[in-house]
C-alpha cells in the first residue's frame, strides 16, 4: 500500500470531506484534503530529516492524510473512529498486517484529549497536525462571528517548522498578530497540544520548542 493509492482512494476521500463539512457546520476550522496533505508532507519531512527509513516515511503518510477521517462520524472519539474506519479500509487493500496496525494505532493515538505519542509513526503525526496553525484555516465567515478557534488561527500571519537534526531540535516559530488574538487566548488553546508535541518530539530523540513573535514560549 502506498501513500498514492491512499490519496486517491475514494472511500478515504469522501470520509475526509464528509468530516470536514460536519466540522463546518459546528463551527471548526478546515480539516480537509488540504489540511490531511499538508500534515503528510510536514510529518515526511520531521521523519527524513531525522534519518528514518523509507517504509517509516511511507507509513507516517499514509497515517497522517487518513487522521481525521473519523471526524465523518463524530468529532468526539473522532481518532478512534478513525482508526477503526482505517483498519477496514486498510485491511482490504491487503496491506502487511502489523504496518496497517501501524497506522490505525499512530491514528487513535493523535488527539490530545486521548492519545500521545506512542511510536515514531504517532510521534511525526501528532507534531506534523498540531503545528498545523494558519490563517487560511479559518472558514470564510464575517469576522464578527469568529470564535476563540477562530481568531487564534487568524492571528498566525507566519508559520514555520524547522527540524534541525544536527542540534537535535524541533521549533515551531510563529508571528501573532497580538491585535486579533492575545498570548492568552494563544496558550489557552494550544498549551495541551504544544506539551504534546514536546512529549512526542522527546520519542524521536528532539527537543521541541516554541518561538512566537520571536519570543521563547516553550
Amino acid at each position: 500500500m502506498k501513500y498514492k493509492d491512499i490519496k486517491e482512494n475514494e472511500e478515504v476521500l469522501a470520509l475526509i470531506a464528509k468530516g470536514n463539512e460536519n466540522l463546518g457546520i459546528l463551527g471548526y476550522t478546515d480539516h480537509s484534503e488540504v489540511h490531511a496533505a499538508l500534515v503528510a508532507e510536514r510529518a515526511t519531512n520531521i521523519l527524513e530529516i531525522l534519518g528514518y527509513s523509507k517504509k517509516q516515511i511511507e507509513l507516517v503518510k499514509v497515517a497522517a492524510f487518513m487522521h481525521d477521517i473519523g471526524n465523518a462520524i463524530n468529532r468526539s472519539r473522532h481518532a478512534e473512529y478513525g482508526s477503526l474506519l482505517a483498519n477496514d479500509i486498510l485491511k482490504k487493500t491487503g496491506m502487511d498486517r502489523q504496518e496497517r496496525l501501524t497506522v490505525v494505532s499512530a491514528i487513535a493515538h493523535h488527539d490530545e484529549s486521548t492519545g500521545g505519542a506512542t511510536d515514531v509513526i504517532s510521534a511525526a503525526l501528532i507534531i506534523a497536525d498540531k503545528t498545523d496553525v494558519r490563517r487560511n484555516r479559518v472558514r470564510q465567515k464575517p469576522k464578527a462571528n469568529f470564535d476563540v478557534h477562530d481568531r487564534v488561527n487568524y492571528a498566525v500571519t507566519k508559520t514555520d517548522l524547522i527540524i534541525d537534526k544536527d542540534k537535535k531540535q524541533i521549533s515551531l516559530n510563529l508571528e501573532i498578530d497580538e491585535k486579533i488574538c492575545t498570548m492568552y487566548e494563544y496558550f489557552d488553546i494550544f498549551l495541551g497540544r504544544m506539551l504534546m508535541c514536546r512529549k512526542a518530539s522527546e520519542l524521536l530523540g528532539v527537543t521541541f520548542r516554541l518561538m512566537v513573535n520571536g519570543n521563547k514560549a516553550l
